[in-house]
């Protein structure tokens, strides 16, 4: 079907901003005249134009007198308020377009409806749901946000062949030097990243995507007694970092001390922080205690694992998820990766679409 092709072409333009629209969605759109792609347009960067915007604006001067005859598809319902940009609802009916094909309404409070209810209005043609799966996934993080007032949880460890992920107090190698800059890429596409006290302490991590281009993310950092020294990797000046703890709540450059309650409701409370923060999804890298706590909280909706090619015969057990649906395996030289889905996940994979 046609209509599909363009749809997914607008997924793939909005992929290209991954990690630079937070807490804004991935956006792309096309507009097309008798079977004719003449604009594109994706949100490039948090606080720019939007995709509807820059997709009108991309049009050749040669076919601008075509816009008004032409149907934009875009991934997500066009905006109906006045943000850091104005509504693309109320563009696209300056402009006249004749018909808007939609992937998935928004579910921002601001937009929700008002923007398809403008088009409408203003006698543009609608039609919503178009690959609704597809852009689910592609927003996941958005969606989950908004729908669940918490930001999206991403698992990640490595494990070896025999199903241990390391010794205690020792710092252990287990995936491949590819791998290992994959993971600097998934950093520069979350907006924070979470680990415990054991092991900053034990594997003294920088936290940061040193390894790829792209921005760092919150470093968050369970330190409940302040066990952690300054002179931790985690307190350099690559990226803001949270101290979460109970003794201490003041601010000192770039590391933010908050003090919680460590309790059954912490990891509720910090979820519960970090939406305050407009912060839309989180990694989680801490060890076998921390992953386990999210796992056994049902607070998680994607584990990404990987499988080294070693044995350690003993040591501390990988996590087993519960709940849970393996949805890609795939192997980068030596290492195995699988993906996981949480099965009360309501943004349900899709193939042909990036992580």
């Amino acid at each position: 079907m046609i209509e599909e092709l363009y749809m997914l072409r607008c997924l793939e333009l909005a992929q290209k901003a991954k990690g630079f629209t937070a807490p804004n969605p991935m956006v792309g759109a096309i507009l097309v005249y008798n079977n004719r792609i003449i604009g594109e347009g994706w949100h490039q960067h948090y606080g720019e134009a939007h995709a509807e915007i820059n997709c009108l604006n991309n049009v050749l001067q040669v076919d601008k007198h075509l816009i008004s005859e032409s149907t934009m598809y875009v991934n997500l319902e066009p905006c109906a308020h006045n943000g850091n940009t104005p509504p693309c609802s109320v563009r696209l009916a300056e402009e006249k377009v004749k018909k808007v094909v939609i992937c998935n309404k928004d579910p921002f409070e601001k937009v929700n409806g008002k923007g398809i209810q403008n088009l409408i209005n203003n006698n543009i043609k609608i039609k919503t749901d178009l690959l609704t799966h597809a852009g689910l996934w592609l927003n996941r993080r958005f969606f989950c946000f908004h729908e669940l007032r918490r930001p999206y949880i991403i698992l990640k460890w490595a494990k070896t062949l025999d199903n241990f992920i390391g010794h205690s107090n020792q710092q252990i190698q287990i995936s491949n030097t590819v791998c290992n800059h994959l993971v600097h890429k998934w950093r520069t596409e979350e907006a924070a990243i979470l680990i415990g006290t054991k092991t900053a302490l034990c594997d003294n991590p920088q936290l940061n995507a040193r390894l790829w281009h792209g921005k760092n993310p919150l470093r968050i950092i369970l330190d409940r007694e302040l066990k952690i020294p300054v002179t931790n990797n985690v307190f350099d000046n690559t990226a803001n970092t949270w101290i979460i703890n109970e003794k201490r709540h003041e601010t000192i450059n770039n590391i933010n001390y908050i003090k919680l309650t460590f309790n059954h409701n912490t990891l509720k409370e910090i979820m519960k922080l970090l939406f305050e923060s407009k912060i839309i999804s989180l990694i989680v890298e801490g060890g076998s205690q921390l992953l386990n706590s999210f796992i056994e909280a049902e607070l998680w909706d994607e584990a990404r694992i990987f499988t080294g090619n070693t044995t350690l015969g003993n040591g501390i057990q990988s996590p087993s998820l519960t709940n849970s649906e393996l949805v890609l395996t795939t192997k980068i030289e030596d290492n195995k990766i699988q993906l996981f889905t949480n099965k009360n996940n309501k943004y349900p994979f899709y193939p042909s679409l990036e992580l």
